[in-house]
């Protein structure tokens, strides 16, 4: 029987705010994990993405961070992009209690980071390029810091991030525990373990790729003339989906077509605000869209459970790309699916992306009925409606539960059933059974979606911004430099 957190030495007051969550054992990682930081080890921790390791870190941190002066934090967590800093920081202040959580990051404004900053901060969660522009103007010093995590080590180390890093800790107490977690800790990674860290215990977790070995596999042959329809029938198969894309004008056309197939989906990447970023990512875990449409900014940084499959509308840049792509499905010991759609000239690439990730697929005919077969009801379920108030959610979908995953929560229906539209085919998007979720049938015989005519629907959506969940604002765009996720 595994251990409780309370046996781990957490403090009464976080158990029990994790308690009234749900959350009450401890994830491999945590129990391996908690004991040594809560000593004041460092802690160097291998585990794949969604199994727990925010709670691994972010448990002892709470517990034994002392009392901030304004612009001098004593907790630092690093994160490589603007949304895991975000979950991050969300995460850690459910059980914080009185230790003041607060999050830095580029493409918004300065000013609520700069008060905070000034009122104290006990934790400062942040990705590099923001910290240090802060570093530069002055806005705070880092000498107090004498606790630090580096979290998702290999991927700041993808992005070019490491000597930012290494600046960063130069800066920080002599005297400090570092906390170091990733996927791997090959390369880059064991050379900042070595620089940085002091005798660490090392704790290692399940496989080093189990995010490829967890899901289903499907390989599709497709001309490219035919790949917005078959995306838009896997989405109706398997939602919510993360469909990935090679560039910023590729997701947010792909984003486009899907709406006028009755997809709800929301673009997500670099190019977009963070404030549209933000938008997009909310309502995706809050069931208003059915499909995220991301660049590789979001292979690493978005962390949401219950993701039913993954859709490679473009090939991976390469073998690494894929399985961080692949891993935003069947995380936390969950079933999930992930489809690359593969042109003709496409194949002789797939074949070697496939022996550099250890799987043997072969190149099929697309097969809707084994996505079906491989996705719960509960994920196949129709979206709510994103103009509803949110306290009418549970009388659609049912009561929820909360049991803890790899961010520390999920929601999930608790009644499992098919939900069926009213001539007793199943619902959902592009599932040939029913309207679509949001749309009526007026007396004169065209249609009606979520009170709007129509006919009038696209030109009612361009003068107000609503009609389609997660839709770009035309002049959303922001100033910020290429490390703007930083």
């Amino acid at each position: 029987m595994p251990p409780t957190f309370a046996q781990l030495g957490v403090p009464e007051s976080i158990s029990r705010s994790l308690a009234a969550r749900g959350i009450t054992e401890p994830f491999a990682i945590q129990a391996a994990a908690i004991v040594d930081a809560l000593a004041g080890r460092d802690v160097c921790g291998r585990a794949p993405t969604g199994s727990g390791k925010t709670l691994a870190f972010g448990i002892p941190l709470v517990a034994s961070v002392d009392r901030a002066g304004p612009r001098r934090p004593r907790g630092l967590v690093l994160a490589p992009t603007r949304e895991l800093a975000e979950q991050i920081c969300s995460e850690l202040r459910t059980f914080a209690g009185r230790v003041r959580i607060a999050v830095v990051y580029g493409g918004v404004g300065y000013g609520p980071q700069l008060k905070a900053l000034r009122e104290g901060v006990d934790v400062l969660v942040a990705c590099p390029g923001r910290l240090e522009d802060l570093l530069g103007q002055e806005e705070l010093r880092l000498d107090d810091v004498d606790r630090v995590v580096i979290d998702e080590a290999d991927r700041l180390a993808d992005m070019g991030f490491m000597p930012a890093v290494r600046r960063i800790l130069d800066q920080t107490a002599t005297a400090r525990q570092t906390m170091l977690f990733s996927a791997t800790l090959d390369n880059d990674v064991a050379k900042l373990t070595r620089d940085y860290q002091v005798d660490p215990v090392r704790h290692e977790i399940g496989e080093e790729t189990p995010d490829i070995t967890a899901a289903t596999h499907l390989f599709w042959t497709v001309d490219r003339s035919d790949r917005v329809g078959l995306t838009a029938e896997a989405v109706g198969a398997a939602w919510p989906a993360i469909i990935f894309c090679r560039t910023r004008h590729g997701a947010d056309r792909l984003a486009k077509q899907l709406a006028r197939t009755d997809i709800r989906a929301a673009a997500i990447h670099g190019g977009r605000s963070q404030k549209q970023r933000t938008r997009a990512l909310t309502d995706f875990t809050d069931g208003k869209v059915h499909a995220l449409v991301a660049t590789d900014v979001a292979a690493r940084g978005i962390h949401v459970d219950g993701v039913a499959s993954v859709l490679h509308y473009d090939p991976p840049e390469d073998h690494k790309a894929y399985v961080h792509r692949s891993g935003r499905t069947a995380r936390a010991g969950r079933d999930g699916v992930v489809i690359s759609l593969v042109q003709p000239d496409q194949k002789k690439g797939v074949r070697r992306l496939q022996r550099d990730v250890g799987i043997d697929e072969p190149v099929r005919t697309p097969d809707l009925d084994t996505v079906r077969e491989l996705s719960p009801p509960r994920i196949s379920a129709p979206a709510p409606r994103p103009s509803a108030p949110e306290g009418n959610q549970s009388r659609r979908t049912g009561a929820t539960q909360t049991n803890q995953t790899g961010n520390g929560r999920s929601r999930q229906p608790a009644n499992r059933r098919h939900n069926r539209s009213h001539n007793g085919k199943r619902g959902g998007p592009s599932s040939g059974g029913g309207r679509p979720a949001g749309s009526t049938r007026r007396s004169d015989g065209s249609k009606e979606r979520n009170g709007q005519p129509g006919g009038n629907r696209r030109k009612n959506a361009r003068k107000t911004g609503a009609g389609r969940p997660g839709a770009a604002s035309r002049n959303g765009r922001s100033n910020r430099s290429r490390r703007s996720n930083g």
